[in-house]
């Protein structure tokens, strides 16, 4: 079974592709002329960053118990 140490660090890579996606994923929209569109995709994966920063904390805390 995995620590819950280990779960962290693979949210952590998750988060950071995350992180990655959104400046591709809004430079993309930019060059298109679609910035509202952009606005509205940086909106929703900086809450899945978010969640995914939040599960990584909770996860590094439970391991430390």
């Amino acid at each position: 079974m995995e620590s819950l140490d280990e779960l962290a660090d693979e949210v952590a890579a998750l988060e950071r592709r995350v992180a990655d996606a959104i400046f591709d994923a809004v430079r993309a929209q930019l060059r298109s002329d679609e910035a509202e569109g952009a606005k509205e995709l940086e909106r929703q994966l900086s809450k899945v960053r978010r969640s995914l920063q939040k599960a990584e904390y909770l996860l590094r805390r439970s391991d430390a118990d």
